[in-house]
């Protein structure tokens, strides 16, 4: 076995151990190598351009231009294809979406979508720390990177917490400068749940994805630093233009 490959990459880089490897898949590797021979932006060939060079079908060659959509090594660009550039990276951290992108050098950004009160559901009171029935705020952006859609976050919050949310805070700006800066809340630890899903028709068409792009959804429950119930977080991403990262340590038990 050929032992040679990048950390990270696929082992025999893809080829599984009988040898015979699908027609596509040789021609995705073959279109890999041209992406990185042409560089972030670059414009790819046309798809006839493409199957001529390779002396593929039209239908295989789709196939391995979907699954490079899909991973995010290719971007639609008005009736073009380019090259993309490298994944964001958003650490599984109790920090904002805001601090995530700007450490990547992108400029952060969010669209509003909805900014509604409405009374608690019963299905959220025990993590907001309210009873049914008591005003909640439920706050919809799409999350921007250097002005490209590639994200959804939809949040609630108790009104008590954040009295004047529909006139003090900027919805283009960082909900949790907003908390920190201007009401003196600072946030104590979050429990999250990750899972890849699809977008519903209504979320593909807010982020401008196919809806058969994987997504990644997380789900966060926020406490401030009292322990209080602070916020529920459900915030989509695009799976083409996000990857998660984390820091492990042991944990140090006695017996």
């Amino acid at each position: 076995m050929n032992s040679a490959h990048s950390p990270g990459a696929p082992i025999r880089a893809g080829i599984p151990e009988h040898g015979r490897i699908p027609k596509y898949y040789a021609v995705k590797a073959q279109v890999a190598a041209l992406l990185d021979e042409l560089g972030e932006g670059g414009l790819l060939p046309t798809e006839r351009e493409l199957a001529a060079r390779f002396e593929v079908s039209r239908e295989t060659l789709r196939q391995a231009l979907r699954e490079l959509l899909l991973e995010g090594r290719l971007r639609r660009a008005g009736r073009g294809t380019v090259v993309a550039g490298p994944k964001l990276e958003q650490p599984l951290a109790l920090a904002s979406y805001t601090e995530g992108v700007r450490r990547q050098g992108r400029r952060p950004g969010r669209t509003l979508v909805g900014l509604e009160r409405l009374p608690c559901p019963a299905a959220l009171a025990a993590d907001l720390g309210v009873q049914q029935g008591d005003p909640v705020w439920h706050m919809e952006r799409v999350l921007l990177a250097d002005d490209e859609r590639v994200g959804l976050e939809s949040t609630y919050i108790a009104v008590e917490r954040v009295p004047r949310l529909d006139t003090d805070f900027s919805p283009d700006s960082s909900f949790y400068d907003y908390l920190r800066e201007q009401l003196g809340i600072r946030f104590g630890d979050a429990d999250e749940k990750l899972e890849t899903v699809l977008a519903t028709p209504r979320e593909a068409l807010l982020v401008g994805t196919p809806p058969a792009l994987p997504m990644l959804l997380i789900h966060r429950l926020s406490r401030d630093t009292e322990g209080r119930p602070m916020e529920r977080v459900r915030s989509l991403y695009r799976g083409d233009r996000f990857s998660f990262t984390t820091h492990l340590s042991a944990q140090v038990t006695d017996e």
